[in-house]
């Protein structure tokens, strides 16, 4: 929790810094899309706290693990604001590029770190191996859902807020031609091999065993 409130830290600190040095707000937006990148850890960690409690069949732990799956793919969303760069911003391009990435990865490490979470949950209430085809499913339904963010322009609360316009715009998709609309295809399935096979290495890396044995201590 520390590392993650340290690095939100430095890249708000470069958002101003990038603000104060060309005069623009360009990137202000990175402020908003961090804070919602912070949303699904904090509803996990309910969510984790409401089952340790052994409440875990109460309507408040199912509405706060739906509220986290609603809100998780905006911890990913960031990297699609790569979109953000321009050539009419190429004198700042890979000051911007590396300002984003970072901002990126704040985000899907703070949607990891929740993903983890809940996947503990299911690993104690269904087991392992459905835990992973949980996994999957989250990086699934985020792929898509930040499509509908990025190239359908909805928000996470439009399904209180636009709940037709919402099921309006994924009729829209689902009846859409593949070979006329690639993208509207493509790019879920894409995003959700890219989350997926990155959490998978993020596991594994936090699995990592010690190479070497730790020092032996000497008696006095």
């Amino acid at each position: 929790m520390l590392a993650l409130l340290f690095a939100s830290g430095a890249s708000l600190a470069l958002i101003a810094g990038r603000i104060l040095w060309t005069g623009r707000l360009t990137y202000l937006f990175l402020v908003w899309n961090l804070f919602l990148a912070w949303l699904p850890l904090v509803f996990a960690l309910l969510a984790c706290d409401e089952y340790r409690r052994g409440e875990q069949r109460t309507w408040h732990f199912r509405a706060l693990a739906i509220t986290w799956l609603l809100f998780f793919p905006n911890a990913p969303y960031i990297f699609t604001d790569l979109i953000h760069l321009t050539s009419s911003l190429y004198l700042h391009f890979w000051v911007d590029m590396v300002l984003i990435l970072l901002c990126a990865v704040v985000g899907l490490v703070l949607g990891f770190v929740s993903l983890f979470l809940m996947q503990t949950v299911v690993v104690q209430m269904l087991g392992r191996v459905a835990s992973w085809l949980f996994i999957a499913a989250v990086a699934g339904a985020s792929g898509f859902g930040i499509y509908l963010g990025r190239f359908l322009r909805f928000n996470t609360w439009d399904v209180l807020c636009q709940p037709m316009a919402l099921c309006r715009g994924i009729g829209r998709w689902a009846v859409s031609d593949p070979a006329v609309h690639p993208t509207a295809f493509a790019f879920p399935v894409l995003f959700a091999t890219f989350l997926f096979l990155a959490y998978v290495m993020l596991y594994g890396l936090t699995h990592l065993q010690p190479a070497l044995p730790a020092p032996a201590r000497v008696e006095p």
